[in-house]
């Protein structure tokens, strides 16, 4: 007779508890976020433009995957 639990899937377990500083650090990162979106809000609405995030990331131009520099 074997007493073993049985083996639960990966998405059925109990998320791990988090340390305070992590939930701390991710709630830091969402006010970011949230800060991040509301100035992004107020920038005028970029007409005939390619969509998206700010093109130019890191002195490079992205389209389609390809980069760059300018």
């Amino acid at each position: 007779m074997n007493d073993a639990q049985p083996e639960v899937p990966q998405d059925e377990q109990q998320p791990k508890e988090l340390s305070p500083a992590a939930k701390r650090a991710l709630a830091e990162a969402e006010a970011r976020r949230e800060a991040y979106r509301a100035q992004e809000a107020k920038l005028p609405r970029e007409i005939g433009g390619r969509g998206g995030q700010e093109p130019g990331r890191y002195g490079d131009w992205e389209v389609k995957g390809l980069t760059s520099d300018f």
